[in-house]
């Protein structure tokens, strides 16, 4: 079976999957008031997780687009993701008092829960186009 890979191909799903971390780390500094407030109450620290989970972010994003050590990276973002999916979208699609609220944060739940899955599927396989599509001799 002939595979067709082609390294833009690559770039743009780096870039694709990436493209949100960038935008989220950022904005994590510049509406930290926002992103605290998100946080159940009973998190100690907020902002320095915040912070933290900005870095996290950031750092893993920047592995994976630039292909340094996509591996790394995409731990990096399950690592950021898993906890955020679970404390920020999976307590408020339950606790919302608003329906639409409630049906949004299970969209974003389950956005949380695919975003994961694809990082670990960076996490074993990379994120650059295999070598060679032809079987080994």
């Amino acid at each position: 079976m002939k595979r067709f890979t082609h390294p833009a191909i690559a770039v743009a799903g780096r870039v694709l999957f990436t493209l949100i971390f960038f935008v989220s780390g950022v904005t994590h500094f510049t509406n930290m008031a926002e992103y605290v407030a998100l946080m159940p109450a009973a998190i100690p620290f907020r902002s320095f997780w915040v912070v933290l989970s900005a870095f996290v972010e950031l750092l893993g994003a920047t592995l994976i687009v630039t292909n340094t050590s996509p591996r790394l990276g995409g731990w990096l973002i399950a690592l950021f993701l898993v906890p955020v999916t679970i404390t920020v979208h999976g307590v408020m699609m339950v606790t919302a008092p608003d329906p639409v609220m409630r049906t949004i944060q299970a969209s974003f739940f389950m956005k949380g829960m695919t975003m994961t899955g694809a990082a670990l599927l960076i996490t074993q396989l990379g994120a650059s186009v295999p070598r060679s599509s032809s079987p080994p001799a």
